[in-house]
């Protein structure tokens, strides 16, 4: 059983960063694929970045530039670092992960999420 918990939501100022942690415990051996994903208010759920299991990484076009994803396997922690938010990225942030080698920003995805963290940017 695969556990995800995030923390480092918040309300900031356009402009400012956020840095989201995601801890992992549970049954991950082997390879695994990490993700967070978002969902806005009346929006559909969608990818904002993924880290495979080797560190390659992908994020959408939205938040290239932008943002970071990163992990710690020391620490056994997910890491969303959020520079120059918008308020168009006020949401749920949700972490994710996945058996596998290579994982897409597609929400179906995942099959192991955790319960959100809300980030809201006004």
């Amino acid at each position: 059983h695969v556990q995800l918990v995030e923390s480092g939501g918040g309300s900031v100022q356009a402009g400012d960063s956020l840095r989201l942690s995601c801890a992992l415990s549970g049954s991950i051996y082997g390879s695994y694929c990490f993700g967070w994903f978002r969902q806005g208010p009346g929006q559909e759920r969608e990818g904002v970045a993924v880290i495979a299991s080797g560190g390659t990484t992908n994020y959408a076009d939205s938040v290239k530039g932008r943002f970071t994803i990163s992990k710690d396997n020391t620490k056994n922690t997910l890491y969303l670092q959020m520079n120059s938010l918008k308020p168009e990225d006020t949401a749920m942030y949700y972490c994710a992960a996945r058996g596998g080698f290579w994982p897409t920003l597609r929400p179906v995805w995942p099959n192991h999420w955790g319960q959100g963290t809300q980030v809201t940017v006004s």
